[in-house]
């Protein structure tokens, strides 16, 4: 987690604004090549030499991706544009308040805070139930079960990849409603869905979205909020996001027992039935709140105040 934050509030310190899209993309796609079709089978061979190998060579990745960071010239310290230079800091208490007055004080980024978490809690709530939902309705085996990862990884990569053509062809507004009305729509296929091979294609088109929804989501937090507020503005949005994935996980298991006066089977169908109709209420209010004027005035302002500074 702290990497990841620390990840997305240097980017624009690298990248130029009107790049951003498209290297969040990028870097969405290397890491999902890396962690799906990269490392397990890599782990799996050095399994073989050594039970102990695969330990040591991560740790000495680590070592690598660290010294590599280390070498990355600047500073990236964001100055506060009304403190001087070489005054002392206020507390990490008051700083943290000054970055949840900043996101609240914002409507959009708010909104899609809020919204970001309520998806969270609705993939969560049938996500938690995914295993027994493959074994006991897809009747999938250990054999075919690695596919369905595939398709979630396949997904990503090619989301990372699409994801700024989407957003400049179709509209970034557009193209966030698109993520969550299809996943209101995936969420019902799946339910009503046994066979395991479309719900993998389902789930590969479901993650596409998902990533577009990220890179498009992440640049624009990384163009409007200010330089010396991003990486605490930017820790409260994923409270926010990830805050709310353990509760959907806790109301999934509740959906399914209190399904318990039905079949089984029934009773893991219904978690992708509440996942869908969550998805489909915040398609109807996302629609109204994150068009497309509203994120590019957003954007427009953002780049024009980093023009200043």
């Amino acid at each position: 987690m702290l990497r990841d934050n620390c990840g997305q509030t240097i980017m624009p310190s690298i990248v130029r604004p009107e790049h951003l899209e498209r290297a969040n993309g990028r870097m969405w796609s290397i890491e999902s090549v890396a962690n799906t079709f990269i490392g397990p089978p890599i782990g799996s061979l050095l399994l073989l030499v050594a039970f102990s190998l695969p330990f040591f060579i991560d740790a000495t990745s680590f070592f690598i991706a660290a010294a590599l960071v280390v070498l990355i010239p600047g500073s990236f310290r964001a100055q506060h544009p009304e403190r001087a230079e070489g005054a002392a800091s206020p507390s990490w208490k008051a700083e943290l308040k000054e970055g949840v007055r900043w996101l609240w004080g914002n409507h959009l980024l708010r909104s899609m805070a809020i919204i970001l978490g309520l998806v969270n809690l609705a993939a969560n709530l049938s996500g938690a139930m995914f295993v027994l939902f493959s074994q006991d309705v897809l009747h999938i085996t250990p054999l075919t079960f690695p596919f369905m990862g595939f398709g979630f990884a396949v997904g990503a990569i090619v989301g990372g990849y699409v994801a700024p053509w989407m957003s400049r062809t179709f509209g970034s507004g557009t193209c966030l409603a698109l993520t969550l009305g299809s996943a209101s729509v995936i969420g019902l296929l799946v339910a009503l869905s046994s066979w395991w091979p479309l719900t993998a294609v389902l789930f590969a088109i479901g993650t596409l979205l998902g990533s577009t929804w990220n890179v498009i989501t992440v640049s624009l937090r990384q163009t409007i909020i200010p330089p010396h507020l991003l990486g605490r503005v930017n820790s409260v949005y994923r409270f926010f996001a990830w805050g709310m994935m353990p509760i959907g996980a806790l109301l999934g298991g509740l959906v399914v027992v209190a399904g318990r006066f039905v079949s089984h089977e029934m009773a893991l169908r219904f978690v992708f039935f509440v996942d869908g109709a969550i998805h489909f209420a915040l398609f109807l209010v996302g629609r109204r709140v994150l068009t497309t004027v509203r994120l590019e005035s957003a954007r427009a302002g953002g780049v024009v105040s980093l023009a200043v500074v």
